[in-house]
């Protein structure tokens, strides 16, 4: 019989945690929060089944949250937890990275599920894109673990009882600070919901050359993407709509990878789809070893000749 462990959530300002608080009562132990963030999000968190949460108050306006990351390590060691779980977000990988450092433990991501055997700490972990998994056992010192954060917890729960809030007094590391925020513009789109997607990748030669896939995705009303180098290095298209390990993964029922060489970055985001269609110059590119069909070619003679076809 497993014996129920300690378990630490950190939460760095966002209530989007339900994963994390999933993970925590798998343990079936003590559950401690130790949040930065605004009031409301301590509040909402002592109502998603931990057993006490300790709020280090709202940062200033020109204060990051991964300020407090020295502060929410000394409070997390402080309660020698087994399990710090936080949320796979930049700045809870920052928090989490500061109890590692404290600890002398590994970050572990890619978590897909923890249990606890024998006193041990035991992770299911994702590797690869999702393509190949692996188990660790965490037989000493805790398991800090990065996990995707879920969506929000709220507040008022009529049927999980509301854990105690304690505000502690902490202070932000000096020397650095927020000089100006600004938003992004992109495209709001939901390639998860996509039953079309038309990526395209280095073997489009200009930006302007985009509008012969706008074409083609408009006559088969899909969805685009991209692999990284056109989000991340030419910045053609936006990066929510690169596909891969780090990007986006998709399942639609029918994915046109155009001019992609399919290396295992890019497939891995789409290893999913029912059916996979390549068309690419050369024919010893890789995506040929992972389509379902392929048409070795040049895209500038196939795609308008295809747009033509379904739109006749």
């Amino acid at each position: 019989m497993n014996d129920p462990i300690q378990t630490c959530v950190v939460v760095a300002g966002d209530p989007a945690v339900s994963n994390l608080t999933e993970i925590a009562r798998s343990a079936s132990g003590h559950t401690l929060a130790v949040v930065v963030g605004p009031r409301t999000v301590a509040d909402a968190i002592a109502g998603a089944g931990v057993h006490e949460v300790v709020w280090c108050g709202e940062p200033a306006e020109e204060t990051p949250v991964e300020a407090y990351a020295p502060e929410v390590a000394r409070l997390v060691t402080r309660s020698a937890p087994r399990i710090v779980v936080g949320a796979a977000t930049p700045a809870g990988r920052a928090l989490l990275g500061a109890v590692a450092a404290a600890t002398g433990a590994a970050v572990l991501s890619g978590i897909t599920a923890v249990r606890v055997e024998d006193g041990r700490v035991v992770v299911d972990q994702e590797r690869y894109g999702g393509i190949a998994g692996r188990t660790l056992a965490v037989t000493s010192g805790p398991a800090v673990l990065a996990v995707d954060p879920g969506t929000p917890v709220v507040a008022g729960d009529a049927v999980t009882p509301v854990a105690p809030v304690t505000p502690v007094t902490v202070t932000p590391r000096d020397g650095v600070r927020i000089t100006g925020t600004e938003p992004r513009t992109h495209d709001t789109v939901d390639l998860a919901r996509a039953r079309v997607v038309v990526g395209i990748g280095r073997g489009l030669k200009e930006q302007a050359d985009l509008a012969l896939i706008e074409d083609l995705a408009a006559a088969l009303g899909a969805e685009i993407a991209c692999s990284r180098p056109l989000a991340e290095g030419s910045g053609w298209v936006g990066k929510e709509r690169y596909l891969g390990i780090s990007g986006q993964r998709i399942a639609p029922e029918l994915y046109l990878a155009i001019g992609i060489s399919g290396q295992l970055q890019h497939m891995a985001g789409v290893r999913d789809a029912r059916t996979v269609v390549a068309v690419n110059s050369d024919k010893n590119a890789p995506v040929f070893g992972r389509c379902d069909y392929g048409v070795i070619g040049d895209l500038y003679r196939i795609v308008p000749a295809l747009t033509t076809t379904l739109k006749a």
